[in-house]
């Protein structure tokens, strides 16, 4: 429970710690996850609430540059949603940065392993424009894998359209993106850059956490991974994501709650 209580304690004071790899270089994947869900308890503890999934490292780029072929998942936390347009105060953070992704809405409950692709359309009440604000409870993004996977993914928060745009007809891998700050085009993306397909991610995670027993409720949020690479946030700032067919997602940067 030390490494799990240490990054709470992160969280709760905004105060960085080292990496865990640093002292313990062996640490891997799983040893991320047995410190991950000895975590989410104590946040759910304080009154918070599971309400979907984010999945990492769904890039080839992300993944080269982490040295893994796979990518991760961690909880989306109530506390952390935000609405399209809201004011996103930067002293709830460490050290953020926002990504553009595609988000789906299950409609109904979606059980692994053996999910296809082609399973998932029937799940999915709708696909919105969203945007993640990742951080990280480690110093200076100074993260490997355990690191990220023990630090829920380095999650921080998410902003979702209220615009929930059926499936049908909506080939997801083709949903072309722009980012802009501040009016200024900052990246482009399309939904290919996650995993090849968005839909595809969805399929991952259903498995994944249905050899572990835990299904995607109905109702949950599942952020797919970014469309490009992370922009760091300031006060003043105003990101907007377009996408086509889903439309734009924006968020202020403010300096306090």
């Amino acid at each position: 429970m030390g490494k799990a209580r240490a990054l709470y304690e992160a969280r709760r004071t905004r105060v960085p710690i080292p990496p865990f790899t640093d002292t313990e270089p062996d640490l891997g994947m799983a040893d991320g996850y047995a410190i991950q869900q000895e975590l989410v308890p104590l946040l759910l503890a304080d009154g918070d609430r599971v309400v979907g999934h984010k999945v990492g490292v769904t890039s080839a780029a992300m993944q080269k540059m982490i040295g893994i072929d796979t990518p991760d998942y961690g909880p989306v936390l109530s506390s952390t949603v935000y609405r399209d347009g809201d004011a996103i105060p930067l002293d709830r953070f460490i050290a953020p940065k926002v990504e553009a992704e595609i988000v789906f809405v299950l409609g109904s409950r979606l059980q692994g392993p053996g999910i296809t692709p082609t399973d998932i359309a029937p799940a999915i009440a709708g696909v919105a424009a969203a945007m993640e604000i990742v951080d990280s409870r480690i110093a200076d993004w100074r993260i490997k894998l355990a690191d990220t996977v023990a630090d829920l993914a380095s999650n921080g928060a998410v902003a979702v359209s209220s615009r929930l745009v059926p499936l049908a007809g909506l080939d997801t891998r083709l949903i072309g993106m722009t980012f802009t700050r501040n009016g200024e085009l900052v990246d482009t993306g399309a939904g290919a850059a996650a995993l090849g397909d968005p839909l595809a991610v969805v399929a991952w995670l259903a498995n994944v956490l249905g050899e572990a027993g835990v299904a995607l409720e109905p109702g949950h949020l599942i952020m797919t991974g970014a469309l490009h690479a992370a922009v760091p946030l300031k006060a003043g700032d105003v990101f907007r994501a377009e996408f086509d067919r889903l439309g734009p997602v924006t968020i202020r940067v403010k300096e306090t709650t």
